[in-house]
Parts: structure tokens; C-alpha cells; sequence
């Protein structure tokens, strides 16, 4: 059988529903044998209070599925209360069983993950190898989800863990990149940017996107910041230290709290998230009063895509970052000049300061002091640095 695309299969619920009215049963279920058990991972039933519910368990052995798996009982029973070996077991005539059918189902690998079963409560003499087939069918169908759900969540356990180890380790770490004025060469802040080194290497922002997968981003960004914070004061006084924060951790991570006890003058927050908002007033209702203390607010990226220039416009920041697909050969470019020459004139008229990030040439760097631009970032004037290299650029 031809494997279906996920988004063309149905739901494990509306294969079970349809088998189950097709069939005329009163139940229909998806079981896991697990250590010694086996589990109702899905249930179709008549009767949704019935007895046959959602994870609850049972030993494998007093199982029709197990029993049937083991060939110990027929795939198909039109009334199982006329099998020897099915009045062994207690349940045939309590619930009562009369039609059965069970298949198991199976990995691609060949491994059985459980069975898919259905039955009644009376006996059907009507049911034949058709309706077994078209059981197996759907076993084989049911089995492509259940292991793509199983590997999924194997995945994510797995990136839990490693997420987790970062959260208990000194595997984050910090590095700098100055920020200058580029009219006097003066160092007037640093951007700190998130380093990971656990294992598997990839960059910092996979590592802050798996953290959203498994519910831990949150954690991982009060973390960095943290960090951040704690350095500060090994930066120089009159240098400003910019850090990182999405709208969520502004608006849920409880950021005033994370920020207390420290010089907000010195701190700018940068909006990092690329994805539009849908409640400003949030973060305003969060920033305002930090900003009325001293905190400076930068939106990053500005040009890189809509939702930015969205960001510029409801959060009123002070700082606006050029991004670097912007500066990037602004020198030669005439668009792109005209778009940061734009940004520059917004800036003027809100009160707000430019910097513009990415600067690898002379060239590059000219254009902007053209521009009436003062303030830059980039490798052409210096490489993010460990807190060990920046202090030995201060002494």
C-alpha cells in the first residue's frame, strides 16, 4: 500500500468512527502493548462512558489482543462467546463480546505496536474476509501515524533534553559586539549575543527555536539575560550593553522583575521577534514604565520584513537597527540608500537614534556617514568578543 501524505490522511478518530458505523460494532480502539500491558491509546465507542476508555491498562495476557497477535484466538469472531478459549477470559461475558475483529499493527520496520480491534456486544453473522481486509487496511494506515507520532515525540523528547542540559550547564555563554559612533571612533555599546556550545553544534537561534518547540523558550531567554546583566558591570560605565528579548518574553517573562536592581540607563532592550504582533498595547503596557526609568527600547532588524516596520510603529522605540541586507553594499546600491536615507528621516522627526548593522567595508561605513548616520556595528569595526577579550581592550 501506497503511504499517504500526513496532510492527506484522516484522523486516527475518523478512521476508528468510520470502521465502527461501517461495521455496525459499539466499539472500536487503537491498543499499545507496553511492558507487559496493554494501553487504549484511541477509542470510538457508542457508548463514550463505556468501560473501554483512553489510558487505562491491562495485562497483556487478559487480552483478546494479545491472545489473538499470539494466534491463541482468530482475527475474526462472529460471537465470541462461542470460542473456547475467549470464555477463558472474564471480560467476554461481562461486557459482554460477541463479534470481534483484531489486526495488529505494525511499524515499517516490522515491529508490532499494538493491534487495531473493533466488537460488539451482540453477535454478527454478516461480517466476512472483506471486512477483515479492509481492517488490515486501515491497521497498515493507522500504523504510518502512529509512528510518525511516535517518532515525533521522540524527537522532542530528545530536544527537551538537550534544551534541558543547556538550562543546567555553562554551556551558554556571551559575546560582545561593539557598537561605535562612527564619527569620533568611540565605543558607545555592546550588542551581547547568545553562544551555545552543547552538543549538536548549530546556532544559537535553532537552539532559542527548539526551545519554543518544547515549551522552554522562556526559560532559555530569562537565562541569557541574566547573564547578560550579571556582566554588566565589567563593561565599561559609559558603554551601554544591548540585549536580546522576543515579545513573549517581554510581555510573559516577567521582564521588570529580571531587570530590577540594575542600571536601566545603561540597558537596551532589542525586539528580536520577525513575526507580526497582534497585541502591542502588551508589550507597551510592560515597556513604558521601564522606559520612563531610563530603559532604552531598539527594534532589530528594521527593514528585513513588514513586521518590523510594524514594531517601529506601535512600540515607539528609541533605537531603530538597520538591518544588514539593508547596509550590505549600500555604497553601491541606490534603492538601498534610499530606503536607510527614509529610515534616517523617521528617525529625525521621532526623536529616535539609527544604527546600522552588518558594516564590512570602508566603503560601506562611508555611505552611511553620508547619510547623516552616526552610530554602526559591524565586523569592518570589530568582531563580537568573549568577556575576556573585551576586557583586555579596556585595560
Amino acid at each position: 500500500m501506497q503511504a499517504l501524505d500526513s496532510g492527506d490522511r484522516p484522523s486516527v478518530a475518523r478512521t476508528l468512527n468510520a470502521i465502527r458505523v461501517h461495521l455496525g460494532m459499539d466499539v472500536a480502539f487503537v491498543s499499545e502493548f507496553l511492558d507487559g500491558r496493554r494501553y487504549f491509546r484511541h477509542v470510538d465507542a457508542r457508548n463514550p462512558a463505556g468501560p473501554v476508555q483512553v489510558g487505562i491498562s491491562d495485562a497483556l495476557d487478559d487480552s483478546y489482543c494479545y491472545r489473538v497477535f499470539e494466534g491463541r484466538l482468530p482475527e475474526l469472531m462472529h460471537d465470541a462467546c462461542q470460542n473456547a478459549e475467549a470464555l477463558t477470559l472474564a471480560v467476554t461475558r461481562a461486557l459482554p463480546v460477541g463479534a470481534h475483529l483484531s489486526v495488529p499493527i505494525r511499524f515499517s520496520d516490522g515491529r508490532v505496536y499494538g493491534t487495531l480491534c473493533c466488537f460488539s456486544h451482540t453477535a454478527n453473522l454478516s461480517l466476512n474476509g472483506r471486512d477483515l481486509g479492509m481492517m488490515r487496511v486501515f491497521a497498515e494506515m493507522i500504523g504510518e501515524q502512529v509512528q510518525d507520532e511516535a517518532l515525533r515525540m521522540a524527537e522532542m523528547h530528545s530536544i527537551a533534553g538537550r534544551v534541558e542540559q543547556v538550562l543546567d550547564s555553562d554551556a551558554l555563554s556571551l559575546v560582545y559586539q561593539p557598537i561605535f559612533n562612527i564619527i569620533d571612533g568611540r565605543r558607545v555599546g555592546f550588542e551581547a549575543l547568545a553562544r551555545i556550545s552543547a552538543q549538536p553544534y548549530q546556532t544559537p537561534d535553532v537552539w532559542f527555536a527548539d526551545a519554543a518547540r518544547v515549551g522552554r523558550a522562556l526559560d532559555l531567554e530569562t537565562k541569557a539575560m541574566r547573564l547578560v546583566l550579571k556582566g554588566l558591570e565589567t563593561l565599561p560605565g559609559n558603554a551601554y550593553v544591548a540585549l536580546n528579548a522576543s515579545p513573549a518574553m517581554i510581555v510573559n517573562g516577567n521582564l521588570a522583575e529580571v531587570l530590577r536592581d540594575f542600571p536601566l540607563e545603561r540597558i537596551v532592550v532589542e525586539v528580536t521577534e520577525h513575526q507580526a504582533v497582534e497585541r502591542y498595547e502588551d508589550i507597551a503596557g510592560v515597556i513604558r514604565p521601564l522606559q520612563e526609568a531610563g530603559l532604552r527600547l531598539a527594534i532589530d532588524d528594521a527593514g528585513a520584513g513588514y513586521a518590523s516596520f510594524r514594531h517601529i510603529l506601535n512600540l515607539r522605540p528609541d533605537i531603530v537597527k538597520l538591518d544588514i541586507s539593508i547596509t550590505r553594499s549600500i555604497d553601491t546600491d541606490r534603492s538601498r540608500r534610499a530606503l536607510a536615507a527614509a529610515l534616517r528621516g523617521f528617525a529625525f522627526e521621532t526623536g529616535c537614534s539609527i544604527v546600522a548593522e552588518g558594516i564590512e567595508t570602508s566603503a560601506e561605513l562611508e555611505a552611511l556617514k553620508n547619510l547623516g548616520i552616526t552610530k554602526a556595528q559591524g565586523f569592518f569595526l570589530g568582531r563580537p568578543m568573549t568577556q575576556e577579550q573585551l576586557q583586555a581592550t579596556i585595560h
